[in-house]
């Protein structure tokens, strides 16, 4: 057996590209732009535009990884990845541009199932074995995840097994070639921790993923420490497991905690900020959507953020209303409670209860589930399908949402009416539609499954849609109309903006005048719990 030197092996971010060969397996680790090694990645692009190698890559990775220009952006070259294996690009306007225009064999799994799929490989398994997937895009029999047309005539990298009578989805193993991680802090050995880091992510299940195929881990740190100077219990990944060391050149530029923050220690439980020095959202259509989303809240219920108005607006919603210690807000990344930042910053969250690492977090999303999951809204049609995956030609993709809805409790899925350019006013407690959005997204047929409805009425969830005009509610013969926003016409302004028929309730009632409120809380913690 070939001795190994103990001492970690530091190199330079160009050393490190220069150790990835063409046609090889790439992952990266990371969410938005929190942990991406971008000094690596960066390093990797200029190669590549320089000498046309590294070539030919698959890259995988669980989460979207950028804020529209970096992290993983710096890969979206033609020819420098051949295959990409992701969950979500909505912030990468450089691959979904890729995907639209058939330049990279493309597969969009769950991001949860990806996460969870390191910890299957790591401990010798060939892939994991889940129901989550079923009846949707992801299924083989309908997409099998493949995101455009170049990908149809490639491999399913999914299948169906049968175990005990009972269908499950097998995501297939993907051996990696080369892993990119990123800590705070190693030693002269190598021991890394992510104390600095915003998320725990799903690190050391990707290392030992990767070690068991004989591939390398290369790590971006930010500082170096003396031997035997760090808490044992702080160390994310012994040196053991790492091949090579890149200390960032420039931490501010590209060791960021994540796009908007190079170090907030409220964000990764070194401080508490104040809640009065947390902003209310102000009023608009988004926060107006959030707060009739809340008055689907519990006493104690536990609740997941989707992207978007999820994310952006409830948490800060119901900081606003009094109701942050009345329910617990966590997010896929890993996060429990505080108030969440959304946007290209999603995922992190100020004076948390508690932070857990991105599988552990899908163990539970994929087993007991949430309570109430928020997600955002694409398309609706009759069958109560819910399309948030693909809009035309460009996928945004996945992320966690096909996990997440497809074992929740309930499902509230938070979106307009309409997209693309509507506007609104809400004088005197009522909603005025001054411009209808171009895009209708009560459709008949929606473009992708990525929420099942018939599969969600088998299963027994309670789903609801809550736009600015028109709230629904999921039911046995198909989707029912409950609630509309005074103001709006239920005939011109909902029934005739609809492309399939729903069912009107006979009760059908009129949101509280109350949600109007532009000043201050509009009241949801009074009453709270007695729906």
């Amino acid at each position: 057996m070939a001795s190994r030197d103990l001492q970690a092996n530091f190199v330079t971010p160009e050393e490190a590209a220069a150790s990835i060969a063409d046609g090889t397996a790439i992952c990266t680790i990371g969410m938005t732009l929190v942990s991406a090694s971008e000094s690596n990645l960066k390093a990797i692009e200029r190669r590549f535009l320089e000498t046309g190698h590294p070539c030919g890559l698959t890259l995988l990775h669980s989460c979207g990884q950028s804020d529209r220009a970096r992290g993983i952006q710096h890969l979206a070259h033609e020819g420098l990845v051949t295959r990409i294996i992701g969950s979500h690009w909505g912030l990468q306007p450089k691959w979904m541009d890729m995907i639209a225009n058939n330049k990279v064999i493309a597969y969009c799994l769950p991001q949860g199932q990806i996460a969870q799929l390191y910890r299957a490989m790591a401990c010798g398994l060939p892939g994991k074995m889940s129901k989550v997937g079923l009846g949707t895009f992801i299924d083989p029999r309908i997409e099998g995840g493949k995101m455009n047309e170049r990908t149809q005539g490639e491999p399913d990298i999914v299948e169906i097994v049968t175990y005990h009578g009972e269908e499950y989805m097998m995501y297939n193993e993907v051996p990696i070639d080369t892993l990119l991680i990123r800590g705070t802090t190693c030693d002269e050995m190598g021991n890394m921790t992510t104390t600095d880091e915003a998320m725990k992510l799903e690190v050391f299940n990707a290392v030992l993923a990767t070690k068991r195929y004989g591939g390398q881990v290369i790590a971006q740190v930010r500082d170096v420490a003396q031997t035997g100077t760090l808490n044992p219990k702080d160390v994310t990944v012994p040196g053991v497991f790492i091949d090579k060391v890149v200390v960032c050149p420039n931490p501010e530029e590209d060791h960021r905690m994540t796009s908007s923050i190079y170090f907030d220690p409220s964000y990764v439980g070194k401080l508490r900020r104040p809640m009065a020095a947390i902003d209310p959202a102000p009023f608009n259509v988004r926060k107006f959507i959030a707060r009739r989303g809340c008055q689907e809240l519990y006493p104690g219920c536990v609740v997941n953020l989707g992207t978007g108005i999820p994310n952006d607006m409830v948490g800060r919603v119901c900081a606003e209303e009094g109701l942050s210690d009345k329910v617990m807000i966590t997010v896929e990344s890993g996060i429990y409670g505080g108030v969440q930042l959304g946007g290209i910053d999603f995922g992190i969250g100020q004076n948390l209860y508690a932070m857990v690492s991105h599988p552990e977090q899908f163990d539970y999303y994929d087993g007991a589930g949430v309570d109430v999951t928020y997600m955002g809204l694409g398309e609706l049609d009759g069958e109560g399908n819910v399309n948030s995956t693909k809009m035309g030609e460009r996928c945004t993709g996945a992320g966690g949402f096909v996990d997440i809805t497809q074992n929740a409790k309930c499902v509230v899925y938070l979106g307009t009416f309409t997209a693309k350019g509507a506007e609104y006013s809400f004088d005197g407690n009522e909603l005025h539609i001054l411009k209808e959005g171009a895009v209708r997204k009560m459709v008949s047929h929606v473009r992708q499954i990525s929420f099942s409805g018939p599969q969600a009425r088998k299963s027994g969830q309670r789903v609801v849609v809550v736009t600015e005009r028109a709230v629904f509610e999921l039911v046995p013969v198909g989707v029912k109309l409950v609630e509309i926003a005074p103001g709006v016409d239920l005939k011109t302004q909902v029934l005739d903006m609809m492309d399939f028929t729903p069912i009107v309730a006979d009760d059908l009632k009129t949101m509280s005048p109350s949600l109007f409120a532009q000043d201050g809380p509009c009241g949801l913690l009074e009453g709270f719990g007695k729906k």
